[in-house]
């Protein structure tokens, strides 16, 4: 009797071995994803439980750090922490703009996050250049010319603002056409650029248009200064006019290229 046949041998050959190696291998690596899959699950679910339901990273404590006149617990009862809520859930750029809104000396703040347990408040406070009187009290004004802060005693070594606006006729057009917080900005500008020397000395600046500022000193100097235009330049012409005129009791470097000192 013959024996099979090449094509019967192949196919019994074939049912003997198996499946083919790719069939062989999808189930373990359906297995291994779904493993895989069930990790990363359980690992998200673990890491959100941490974040926002596990007792180790909610806010127990808040620093604070940069005030200089106002105290930690000012801003730390201003900021509203939520202590004891998930760390993870506190919104920081409300807190900040909380603190800006109801502390105005506050300039910029920084709500930082310390983990596990802390909120840190890293505050800037406005400087004061200039005070204006008002009754009793004065108001601090800073570089800005922002108004942020009313105190019963004015700054040691801080000039007084005077805005003598009065009804004449050059006030009265020059407040119409700027506007009062332009003026207090242009008296800013110029404080900020009166020479070291003779800003010690400052006691007043006094505004009365745009261009008609002028400073009165301790000693009952005074200096025309005119508008905030060219104060670098107006400045250097200031130190070389007190050098030059020693014993003058008024300086006018509104124009400052053509200075004048008079007086003795």
């Amino acid at each position: 009797m013959a024996g099979p046949t090449t094509a019967e041998r192949g196919e019994r050959q074939q049912e003997s071995s198996g499946p083919p190696p790719a069939r062989r291998l999808r189930l373990p690596r359906l297995r291994t994803i779904v493993i895989l899959a069930a990790v990363a699950l359980l690992l998200g679910a673990g890491s959100l439980w941490l974040l926002y339901g596990s007792p180790w990273t909610r806010v127990e404590r808040v620093s604070v750090s940069g005030a200089r006149v106002l105290t930690p617990a000012q801003v730390r009862a201003a900021a509203e922490v939520p202590v004891g809520a998930p760390l993870i859930s506190v919104d920081t750029d409300a807190i900040a703009a909380r603190l800006r809104h109801e502390l105005p000396r506050i300039d910029s703040v920084d709500v930082v996050r310390s983990w596990p347990h802390g909120i840190g408040l890293k505050v800037v406070e406005r400087t004061p250049v200039l005070v204006e009187k008002k009754g009793g009290n004065f108001i601090e004004v800073d570089d800005a010319g922002v108004r942020f802060a009313v105190v019963s005693r004015a700054p040691k070594g801080v000039p007084v603002l005077e805005l003598s606006l009065s009804r004449a006729s050059s006030a009265a057009a020059s407040l119409r056409r700027f506007g009062e917080s332009r003026l207090v900005r242009e008296a800013v500008t110029v404080a900020g650029r009166i020479p070291a020397e003779v800003a010690r000395e400052t006691r007043v600046v006094k505004v009365r248009t745009y261009d008609d500022i002028s400073l009165e000193l301790n000693d009952g100097r005074t200096v025309a200064w005119g508008s905030s235009e060219k104060s670098g330049e107006k400045a250097r012409t200031l130190t070389a006019l007190m050098k030059a005129a020693r014993g003058a009791r008024h300086f006018d470097v509104s124009v400052p290229t053509a200075p004048a000192s008079s007086g003795s």
